[in-house]
């Protein structure tokens, strides 16, 4: 992740002392706003491999948090009326028993 960030910007510094040897320096902003959007763009074609490798390993650490909660939810005790009739509420689906939640 630190390795694409600092490609990132090297890639914009680049382009900004480019526009800046081309003789765009007397407008700053102009400068700056054509280095961000060139370097934009050819970061979303040069990095293209090491973002999707970043992404997996994203997705995989997320599926495994997942599924680690998954197994420690499967563990715990089941959920009380109070909380399934609250889940139910939510969900915007009337529950099956409501017993004295009626009257409360």
């Amino acid at each position: 992740m630190v390795r694409y960030s600092l490609l990132r910007l090297l890639i914009f510094f680049g382009f900004l002392l480019l526009f800046w040897l081309i003789g765009i320096r007397d407008n700053p902003v102009l400068l700056i706003g054509a280095a961000a959007l060139s370097s934009a763009a050819a970061s979303y074609v040069l990095l293209r491999g090491m973002r999707d490798e970043i992404t997996a390993g994203l997705v995989e650490r997320h599926e495994a948090r997942v599924q680690s909660k998954q197994g420690a939810a499967g563990s715990s005790p089941a959920p009380s009326s109070d909380e399934a009739a609250e889940d139910a509420e939510v969900d915007g689906v009337e529950p099956a028993d409501r017993g004295d939640a009626r009257d409360l």
